[in-house]
């Protein structure tokens, strides 16, 4: 799977370390930076590079990396046809993407360790959308929203 990752300076080493670990497990990676630590770069930078990349499909997913995550997640939300949610948690990070169709995972390097996160990333790439019933129509629904205040949806 191709993988854009990005962050800023507060999710810089976290970056790296996931990285390396999907790089080991046969993922191709898109890194949309940081590519060196600068204590004066801004998240929306990043977020907004990762987006490009997902919408113009040179990445099959997004993973976005801040202090806390919520940055990072809000300023990718605004991009059409991008779903993105902070995950600290196998559970949430799984299911995001088998009800929600999740494509982009938001963490927050101040939240959790590598360990940690290294689950959460592995829960939210092994996970599938499930397209039917409950979450088609729930999904549908937020397409709807989407094409009603951006005039227009990625999916």
């Amino acid at each position: 799977m191709k993988i854009a990752i990005g962050g800023d300076h507060a999710g810089f080493e976290l970056k790296k370390f996931i990285s390396g670990h999907l790089s080991e497990s046969g993922h191709e990676i898109l890194d949309v930076g940081a590519l060196e630590y600068d204590g004066e770069d801004d998240y929306p930078d990043f977020a907004r590079l990762l987006a490009e990349a997902v919408m113009e499909g040179k990445a099959d997913k997004g993973i976005l990396i801040c202090g806390s995550g919520v940055g990072v997640c809000i300023a990718v939300n605004k991009h059409p046809g991008l779903r993105a949610g902070i995950c600290h948690d196998t559970y949430s990070a799984a299911q995001g993407v088998e009800h929600d169709n999740m494509n982009v995972l938001c963490i927050g390097e101040r939240v959790v360790g590598p360990a940690l996160a290294r689950e959460v990333v592995e829960a939210f790439l092994g996970a599938d959308f499930a397209a039917e019933g409950r979450h088609q129509r729930r999904y549908e629904k937020v397409l709807g929203i989407e094409e009603r205040y951006l005039g227009s949806s990625a999916d």
